[in-house]
């Protein structure tokens, strides 16, 4: 008996998006990640980076072309199907963070869970020690968010992005903020995390040191000129 063909992590096929107020658009012939793999994204401001990843997390809709995460027609889905795919399957750590400034460290982590539909009991550990691993003690977790400094509010945010245990985790430059020392700790744990879940990885800085960390890169001009990761 032979295998099934394994369903890739993401499948993209002429996928096109508009901005009709700036007249810009962005035209993506394919881009295919095997499950498991960790992309890093490179490109100039301006060249359709965070765009790329509005797509792929449903959060923008193409005006045309396919868009596969794990085999699931993202394309085709209703905005509220959308949603609940990127709660169940995507994490997602954008540059504006989207913490609750109110709520504190652990609250705002267990905010994910929650969305996906996941006991609150069963996932307090788990966020307890993901909070700790990332560099935030236990005395920091009953903070309020915005009592915290830039740096450690992104390590909130992935660790809120990573808490489900996501399929795809997409990153727009999580680690501007972090000396190099947090910055590399903070890589470590977070694809450290990936692999023992794993968790396809797309990520995007303009940081070019971070390549050490990743298997695959790609430039969003030779993405959009048909070149495939390497």
């Amino acid at each position: 008996m032979t295998d099934k063909p394994k369903i890739p992590a993401i499948e993209l096929k002429q996928l096109r998006f508009y901005y009709q107020a700036a007249g810009w658009q962005l035209n993506l012939p394919a881009l295919t990640l095997k499950v498991g793999e960790h992309l890093f994204v490179r490109g100039a401001s301006g060249s359709g980076k965070t765009t790329l990843l509005n797509l792929l997390s449903g959060i923008a809709q193409p005006i045309s072309g396919e868009l596969y995460i794990n085999g699931q027609p993202l394309h085709q889905l209703s905005s509220g199907k959308r949603d609940t795919l990127r709660a169940q399957q995507i994490g997602v750590v954008f540059q504006q963070l989207n913490l609750i400034p109110y709520l504190s460290v652990l609250d705002n982590t267990l905010l994910s869970s929650h969305f996906a539909g996941q006991c609150k009991a069963d996932s307090m550990p788990r966020a307890i020690a993901l909070l700790r691993r990332l560099g935030l003690a236990d005395n920091l977790h009953r903070q309020a968010a915005n009592a915290l400094s830039v740096g450690q509010q992104q390590r909130v945010a992935i660790a809120r992005a990573l808490l489900p245990q996501p399929t795809l985790l997409i990153a727009d430059e999580p680690t501007s903020a972090l000396d190099s020392e947090n910055r590399d700790a903070f890589m470590r744990v977070m694809l450290a995390e990936a692999d023992a879940n794993g968790c396809t990885v797309i990520f995007v800085s303009h940081d070019q040191s971070l390549l050490q960390y990743f298997n695959l890169q790609l430039d969003m001009q030779r993405l959009e000129l048909g070149a495939q990761p390497c």
